[in-house]
């Protein structure tokens, strides 16, 4: 854990984020398997570095539908423009279409306490339906990666390794995809509430020619400057100590990216330097 996080913090704040940092762990996972198990195979023990290989990529790519489940979830809660979550799940459509059988192998691989017995989930429930328990787990089982097809069973379900990296590309590109369009919302929101409270207080913030600029970066983030050529030179000081009080009033802090700790707010509006307006902690 990072130990720099405020003692508040938590992932639950912003769960979108956490989908995406997991994705690019996961995506990261299945491009380093892929890699070593189209390399040379290394004995390891008993076993094959392949099979291993095949093993954690299987697991990867299912994990990354987890992430797919979180991000929809938080884009539901924050009432994301239905757009943005139409376009998110015709992304999972097209990671499913490539690798259609991905859930079945990883529940064979991970439950195999069941799956061994003929008494998994899913098709072998459906399968018990008409033959033996026994039967089932045999017609079911038998998991590894032939490396002539390229290919990885589980049983009768199949998936080629050779489209695990580009259908895990394009699946983590529509997560950041999504996750930035709430960034954009939630940066558009800031700067409306920062334009607003500096309105209420009859500060001007008009681009160009007023004395407050409020600018939204490509950072994702909400700046805050001054034009000081647009305010006669005795009144520097006295509108810099304004737009701290209206800014701490509404529940928002300006923060200096050069010193982080500063507290000469006033005096780094005067000096010219933009400051990051942020939200104050819930």
């Amino acid at each position: 854990m990072n130990s720099n996080l405020p003692d508040d913090w938590s992932p639950a704040d912003n769960p979108y984020s956490i989908a995406l940092s997991e994705s690019s762990w996961l995506r990261a996972t299945v491009a380093l398997t892929v890699a070593r198990m189209h390399g040379d195979d290394v004995q390891v023990g008993w076993f094959s570095s392949r099979q291993i290989d095949a093993r954690t990529l299987v697991v990867a790519l299912r994990q990354l539908l987890a992430a797919v489940k979180l991000e929809r979830i938080a884009l539901t809660d924050l009432g994301m423009d239905p757009a943005v979550i139409t376009a998110f799940d015709d992304a999972e459509q097209v990671f499913l279409d490539a690798l259609p059988n991905i859930k079945h192998v990883r529940d064979g691989l991970t439950h195999f306490e069941d799956w061994a017995r003929g008494r998994g989930g899913g098709p072998q429930k459906d399968a018990r339906k008409t033959a033996d328990p026994r039967d089932v787990a045999r017609d079911f089982w038998s998991f590894g990666y032939d490396p002539l097809t390229d290919t990885v069973t589980m049983g009768s379900f199949t998936l080629s390794v050779s489209a695990a990296v580009p259908a895990a590309n394009a699946l983590c590109d529509a997560i950041y995809a999504a996750t930035r369009a709430v960034d954009q919302r939630s940066t558009a929101e800031l700067r409306d509430q920062v334009v607003q409270a500096l309105t209420d207080a009859t500060i001007p913030c008009t681009p160009p020619q007023d004395p407050v600029l409020v600018s939204q970066g490509h950072d994702m983030r909400v700046w805050l400057s001054f034009n000081l050529s647009s305010v006669p030179g005795g009144e520097h000081k006295e509108l810099a100590e304004r737009v701290a009080t209206v800014m701490a009033h509404a529940g928002l802090r300006l923060t200096s990216s050069a010193f982080p700790e500063a507290q000469d707010i006033a005096d780094r509006l005067l000096a010219g330097e933009p400051l990051r307006v942020e939200r104050n902690g819930p």
